[in-house]
C-alpha cells in the first residue's frame, strides 16, 4: 500500500508553509494553509475551522491552545490594505482541519 503524500501546490508543500514565532514555536497561517487544502473561499475554509475546533474541544484540548486567532493586512488592488482574519494553527490544529475538511475535496480525501 503506498504512502499517501501530502498535497503541494506549485512546489509549495505542507512543510514549506510552516513558521516559527518568537517562542520558537511552529505554526502554519490558516490562510497559507487555505488553498493548499483546496479552498477557494475563506468563508468555505473556516467553516472546516469551525469544525476542528469543535472537535478539538471534544478531544478534551484546548482549542485557544491550537487555534491562535491573527490578523493579517494583505494588499487590495488599488493598493491599499485591509486587515484580515486569520489563525495562527499548530501542527494538531492543522490535522483537524483536514480531517474536517470537505472530503468531495481531492487534497482532503
Amino acid at each position: 500500500m503506498a504512502k499517501k503524500e501530502l498535497p503541494s501546490i506549485g512546489g509549495q508543500s505542507f512543510e514549506a508553509l510552516k513558521q516559527v514565532n518568537d517562542h520558537d514555536a511552529e505554526y502554519w497561517s490558516a490562510r497559507g494553509l487555505q488553498p493548499l487544502l483546496g479552498y477557494s473561499q475563506w468563508r468555505r475554509f473556516e467553516d472546516a475551522i469551525k469544525r476542528a475546533q469543535t472537535s478539538c474541544e471534544q478531544s478534551g484540548n484546548d482549542p485557544a491552545d491550537h487555534f491562535a486567532g491573527a490578523g493579517k493586512m494583505v494588499e487590495l488592488g488599488s493598493g491599499s490594505q485591509r486587515a484580515v482574519e486569520d489563525y495562527q494553527l499548530s501542527r494538531f490544529a492543522c490535522y483537524l482541519i483536514a480531517q474536517n475538511g470537505d472530503p468531495r475535496k481531492p487534497e482532503i480525501e
